[in-house]
């Protein structure tokens, strides 16, 4: 019986949408089973972020992770590449607690691509969409945001490990 309802949570488990709106437009979403404060600290403390952000299946390690989720304040990601160190940076331009957030992705010359985040709560879960306005269609071909349904698949686990999210702030 306990196997069971192990596969049929497993065939039931929401899946990401990922959808291109536009030339320039990539629209992640996906369900996550937490309240939208607790999904909100996931994507703004930096502790938290590391435990989740990066796909398991890419094999990398977040080396360093800061954040400072407040307009005008930064953020920086570093990842190993080869011998070197490879950064993703940018700054947050509107910063609205437990619903939206919105950042400039900086490390790339061929112009700004914008993400804007929104937590919507019903029920104890909370609809995550992440959406991408890149500079050119070639930078959407080639941009991280089809790595984010295992991302967010890796969020929901952390959020039912945080369970109510009681001593979190």
């Amino acid at each position: 019986m306990e196997d069971r309802s192990a596969s049929e949570a497993q065939r039931t488990k929401p899946q990401a949408k990922v959808e291109r709106t536009s030339e320039l437009d990539l629209v992640v979403t996906r369900t996550v089973n937490g309240p939208a404060r607790l999904v909100y600290d996931a994507w703004t403390k930096a502790d938290l972020f590391k435990r989740w952000w990066v796909p398991k299946s890419f094999g990398l390690t977040l080396l360093s992770c800061e954040m400072d989720a407040r307009v005008g304040g930064r953020y920086r990601l570093v990842f190993p590449h080869g011998d070197s160190t490879v950064e993703f940076f940018g700054t947050y331009t509107e910063v609205v607690p437990h619903a939206r957030l919105v950042w400039t992705n900086e490390e790339d010359d061929g112009g700004l691509t914008i993400t804007t985040v929104t937590f919507t709560e019903s029920a104890g879960q909370t609809v995550v969409v992440v959406h991408d306005h890149y500079p050119t269609s070639h930078a959407l071909e080639n941009g991280s945001t089809h790595a984010l349904p295992e991302s967010l698949d890796q969020l929901d686990e952390l959020l039912g490990s945080l369970g109510s999210g009681k001593g979190t702030a």
